[in-house]
Order: C-alpha cells, then structure tokens, then sequence
C-alpha cells in the first residue's frame, strides 16, 4: 500500500489516499496496463475524474519520499519536489533545508537544547527550569 497526495492549484495538499504500490500493475477495464513506477500511479489517480484539477504526489510515512509525509493543510514546494510540514507559528522562517524554525536562533550557551523552548507568546528562547528530584 502507497500513500498519494492530491494537491490543488495552490500547491496546498487538500486530500491523503491510500493507493496502489508504485512497483504493482493492474489492468484496467479496457484491458490497459496501469501502474508500474511512482510516475504512472501518480498520472492515474490525477486523471480520475473524481480528482479533477489536482495533481498527485507520492508521499511516505517514513520521510523518504519528497522530504516529509504530507498532511492535509500543508504546501508542497514544486521546484524543489518537496513537502513542507505545518507552519507552527506565525513568526516561524523556513531554512535553507526548507524546515520551519523560531525567527531567532535558539541560544548557544553552554547547555543542552532541551534545555531551552521557544515561548511563541513572548517571541523568545527562555530557559526550562528543571524540577528537582525529591530525596
């Protein structure tokens, strides 16, 4: 089973849909084989009329097809043939990688990265305070 991503003219992914793997092939009820690579299934559901006017992309849950799994809501970036997660806060910037990040760089100080969380209500890194382990 392969998972495709219908996508309207905005490049916004409106529609997930299980499907058939890119590697199967089917006969269709003119007796046309169908199928057989990523490319043809993607054609095939795209011309369903039920699927007019959205192109189809494979996608993956295990991230290794087109950057990212899609999800209803989010863009897909046609030049770079790629998916981009949800934006998760309004200030958020893509990065080079095409990843959302906070618009200022989490701090360098000398402790891990869990020690810090963006704060979208203040804009700002700020510092988690660790509970103590009681004795």
């Amino acid at each position: 089973m392969a998972h495709y991503a219908l996508i309207d003219e905005n490049n916004i992914v409106v529609s997930i849909i299980r499907g058939v793997d890119e590697t199967e092939t089917q006969v269709d009820t003119n007796g046309t084989v169908v199928g057989g690579s990523t490319e043809a299934w993607e054609r095939f559901y795209e011309s369903q009329p039920w699927h007019a006017g959205l192109t189809c992309k494979r996608t993956s849950y295990n991230n290794n097809i087109r950057k990212t799994y899609a999800i209803v809501g989010a863009q897909y970036l046609p030049e770079q043939d790629i998916f981009l997660k949800l934006k998760p806060h309004e200030k958020y910037v893509l990065n080079e990688n095409y990843d959302w990040v906070p618009p200022t760089p989490m701090p360098t100080e000398n402790i891990s990265p869990q020690a810090w969380y963006w704060n979208p209500n203040t804009e700002n890194w700020e510092k988690i305070t660790p509970v103590p382990e009681e004795e």
